[in-house]
């Protein structure tokens, strides 16, 4: 009777424990959609944003807003659908962070190295991203047992299966972190060198543009940390379900789901939310609100004037010369 009341009290905390997950993953999958969505709704609606720089931005958004859909599109009753409802959610998700890849690609090249032929590698960089989440998932596919029910049905049977999943996720994951890392490392250092030659320069003007052009990088400087932050814990508890099968620690796995599940509201909040954008929907307001709403909006004036001394502007300037 003991082992049998004991076997009951397990399976009921592990279903709980399911539970919250589920809805910690879901809650965070929802903000995620919401600020993604957002996005791509701004770069649908003002054709002044729609410059090669945000397209990027606009393509990182819609693979943050379909991995957070799949995401949230939990629980499939039968095996094709939860094969279908996976295969999505892993190719959009391995989408997303090589979209900042080709973000910080451009900027490198177009900072550091001066050249105004951003454009063209656009063919290239869908080729690149696409091609890339495609191999990744049908290589994660094998030895997947499909058609149990849950978020994430995928269910990885033996090490190898797990195995396949460090390597087609975790992988390129990292591999991007260490890239975007080392080329905003690269792009810093050149800011750095021509604010210290412009301090030796007596041109005033000179040395305003290149503190903006540092005080906008401070900003990007810290987007590698996105993807770290939103897979520090994922990490983390993939490795150790590898060394330790069958042992789940679950606050280890709270933090997983959680942030994993803000990757798309963080690289909307980082990459969408900047001045141009901002300006835009200012702009808006200022055309269709009523005369009273404007007088007690303050900054609107402020964003409407507001010089883009973003990033974004070294990118978008220089391609266009």
């Amino acid at each position: 009777m003991a082992p049998a009341v004991a076997a009951s009290a397990a399976v009921s905390q592990a279903l709980r424990d399911r539970d919250i997950l589920d809805a910690v993953g879901t809650s965070a999958a929802a903000l995620s959609l919401a600020g993604s969505s957002f996005i791509v709704l701004c770069y649908l609606l003002f054709r002044e944003l729609r410059k090669f720089s945000f397209k990027l931005v606009y393509f990182l958004a819609v693979s943050d807003m379909f991995c957070s859909l799949f995401t949230i599109m939990g629980g499939p009753s039968n095996a094709f659908y939860c094969f279908a409802h996976d295969y999505s959610a892993h190719f959009f998700c391995v989408a997303s962070f090589l979209w900042t890849t080709t973000i910080a690609f451009t900027l490198h090249r177009t900072v550091v190295k001066h050249k105004t032929d951003v454009e063209e590698f656009g063919s290239i960089f869908h080729l690149y991203v696409w091609g890339t989440s495609l191999a990744t998932t049908v290589l994660r596919s094998i030895g997947s047992d499909y058609g149990r029910p849950g978020t994430w049905c995928w269910i990885q049977q033996g090490s190898m299966a797990k195995v396949l999943h460090l390597v087609t996720f975790y992988l390129p994951l990292w591999g991007a972190i260490l890239y975007n890392g080392y080329t905003y490392f690269q792009v810093n250092r050149m800011i750095n060198n021509a604010t210290r030659m412009a301090v030796g320069i007596s041109d005033r003007s000179i040395q305003s543009d290149v503190r903006a052009d540092k005080k906008a990088f401070n900003r990007w400087g810290y987007y590698p940390l996105i993807l770290i932050g939103s897979w520090a814990f994922a990490t983390i508890n993939r490795l150790h379900d590898f060394a330790n099968p069958g042992h789940k620690i679950f606050w280890l796995s709270i933090l997983d789901v959680g942030f994993a599940g803000l990757m798309g509201l963080f690289n909307s909040i980082a990459y969408g939310l900047n001045s141009s954008v901002r300006r835009a929907i200012a702009e808006r307001l200022d055309m269709y609100l009523p005369e009273r709403f404007k007088r007690s909006l303050p900054t609107l004036a402020r964003l409407k004037s507001q010089q883009e001394n973003e990033l974004t502007s070294l990118i978008v300037d220089a391609s266009n010369t």
